[in-house]
């Protein structure tokens, strides 16, 4: 923002605000342009997002374990009431969990009226890179909660590997489908 719209923001005189960018202590970073223009670059004001405001996220694979979406839903609203969140939205979703260009999820992402999000268990919100979705909804000033983690490591790895089984499984069946018609 120009100098001059800053100072009529802040209630102070222009001349005032341009004589404290000239000896280097007006309270915000500005920078002078060649042409000679002052901009003050005042950070964004922090987004408070409402952290009892929680958003659920359901998704099965196939269309055939829709029933569980239900199920799903049932008990993280449970979960949700008994920490104190209010569920402000409700997203169920039919797509694998090696998709990553899922609509919903990312229209769900980009929302802005929750600060946590609950998945029942971590591989319901991807098979890979939860840890990358953790650290963008960080940065939104959004967390994720999952409701049951893995027992253990192992568990984890055995997901993991499952996973990676179904998505060769996947690619070999669709070269098939290519290779075969």
């Amino acid at each position: 923002m120009k100098l001059s719209h800053w100072a009529r923001k802040h209630g102070i005189p222009y001349r005032t605000a341009w004589k404290w960018f000239k000896q280097g202590i007006l309270p915000a970073r500005a920078i002078q342009l060649p042409t000679g223009t002052i901009l003050v670059l005042e950070e964004e004001e922090e987004v408070r997002l409402p952290q009892d405001a929680a958003a659920i996220y359901t998704r099965v694979s196939v269309h055939e374990a829709r029933d569980d979406l239900e199920r799903q839903v049932q008990r993280l609203q449970d979960y949700a009431a008994a920490r104190g969140y209010r569920v402000v939205r409700v997203v169920k979703e039919v797509a694998s969990g090696l998709n990553d260009r899922r609509p919903r999820l990312e229209k769900l992402l980009l929302e802005k009226d929750y600060g946590v999000l609950l998945v029942e268990h971590r591989d319901r919100l991807t098979r890979f890179g939860f840890h990358y979705l953790e650290l963008l909804l960080y940065e939104q000033g959004k967390r994720v909660e999952v409701v049951n983690e893995a027992d253990t490591p192992r568990a984890d790895l055995i997901e993991d590997f499952v996973a990676v089984i179904y998505s060769f499984a996947g690619s070999c069946k669709e070269l098939c489908v290519r290779v075969c018609v």
